[in-house]
């Protein structure tokens, strides 16, 4: 993986609301950067979001459109959301956590991947770019949330 970029935020508010809204893939196209849709299209084994859940999102980034499906591959609320990709221009994997904090919730996000032609070639210039991207979702994802209060 030529790619490894992390942003954290400290959210004022608990954990449980803030993970609650961030790990509902319904909510993805509001405060993720990019992305315009996002659709569950194979459910988990028992059932709707879980384990073995499949979301379809189609983003623009640095000017492309990408499609691309997560695999949910961890779940276990409010603490962590992981998932990998199955579909796409690229491996990927997203790690959401969301971990207790005197202040509220510190959220964490951590995306993996982009390995082979363009994007080995263009990492340091997309690991700025997702880096970037990522400090705006947790803003975005605070000022939504902040604003639902």
């Amino acid at each position: 993986m030529t790619i490894d970029v992390t942003a954290e935020r400290v959210i004022p508010l608990p954990r449980e609301s803030v993970a609650a809204y961030a790990m509902d893939w319904r909510h993805d196209a509001d405060w993720t950067q990019g992305i315009r849709t996002a659709e569950l299209t194979r459910e988990a084994d028992g059932g709707g979001f879980g384990v073995g859940a499949e979301v379809t999102r189609t983003a623009h980034f640095l000017g492309r459109r990408i499609d691309y499906v997560l695999r949910v591959a961890a779940y276990d609320p409010p603490g962590l959301l992981d998932m990998v990709s199955v579909a796409g221009p690229m491996p990927m994997h997203v790690t959401y956590t969301f971990e207790p904090h005197a202040d509220g919730t510190l959220a964490r996000i951590r995306v993996r991947g982009g390995n082979g032609g363009f994007y080995r070639l263009a990492a340091p210039l997309l690991a700025r770019q997702v880096r970037g991207n990522l400090a705006k979702d947790l803003r975005d994802l605070q000022a939504r949330l902040v604003e639902q209060e």
